[in-house]
């Protein structure tokens, strides 16, 4: 789904809209978002703030790259990083994404209510939702996968929450050398600590990263931090 003009454009259009026909703005925002082809403003808004971020952030990811996409919840990470997976299925990259979080229906309705349909891609994109999701689980997956295949891991703290798989530190490491040895790139989903104050800086940083074990955050190569719109990128 294409955005048919700027999101400023389309506010001033519903302001319009609500005039001319004498009903409250909220109801005239949720027109022009249908016109839009969304179900509402607010999913029209997500959309427009990930789909502006992700062609940003894409364009600095690099195969043999692991980076790490924070933010607290409800801030967008995850429609930013559904985005990426989906530019990179236009470039013509295969993409995959191991879920803790979701499962296959959610995550191919999250897909559809952002305006795509990741059938149209074909073989390009797969999804995993096992309770096996670990380090070894996901190598073994991607065994046979190109060079260049985008990877999402929702999320880095479930990674280890199984007292059958390796700390996280040790994971992340596999996982590390598996993406150089491979060419891919892998995206983990990151929680932000709860204490995060965002009267004190706009955007989390790396000491905001919620770390229930240890873990080097060293062994990432870049970091994105998201909260109320700005978006902050780290190089590690």
């Amino acid at each position: 789904m294409k955005i048919s003009a700027s999101i400023f454009h389309l506010k001033r259009k519903a302001k319009s809209l609500s005039r001319e026909q004498d009903i409250p703005l909220h109801q005239a925002l949720d027109q022009i978002a249908t016109q839009e082809g969304c179900g509402s403003w607010s999913l029209l808004a997500a959309r427009y703030s990930a789909l502006d971020k992700s062609g940003r952030l894409f364009a600095q990811l690099k195969p043999g790259t692991l980076v790490l996409v924070g933010a607290r919840p409800g801030q967008g990470k995850t429609l930013l990083c559904f985005e990426l997976v989906v530019e990179a299925m236009r470039a013509g990259q295969p993409s995959r994404i191991f879920s803790l979080e979701f499962t296959e229906p959610q995550c191919l309705e999250l897909f559809r209510g952002l305006g795509h349909e990741p059938g149209e891609y074909g073989r390009l994109f797969e999804f995993d939702g096992s309770d096996a999701i670990c380090a070894d689980h996901i190598v073994t997956k991607l065994a046979s996968a190109p060079s260049g295949t985008l990877v999402v891991i929702d999320y880095l703290q479930l990674l280890d929450q199984r007292r059958d798989t390796p700390e996280l530190s040790v994971q992340v490491q596999r996982l590390r050398a598996f993406a150089r040895e491979k060419g891919m790139t892998m995206i983990f989903i990151s929680q932000i600590d709860r204490h995060f104050d965002a009267s004190k800086k706009p955007c989390p940083d790396l000491e905001d990263v919620r770390r229930p074990n240890p873990l080097d955050l060293r062994l990432f190569d870049k970091a994105c931090f998201i909260h109320d719109g700005s978006m902050r990128y780290v190089k590690i």
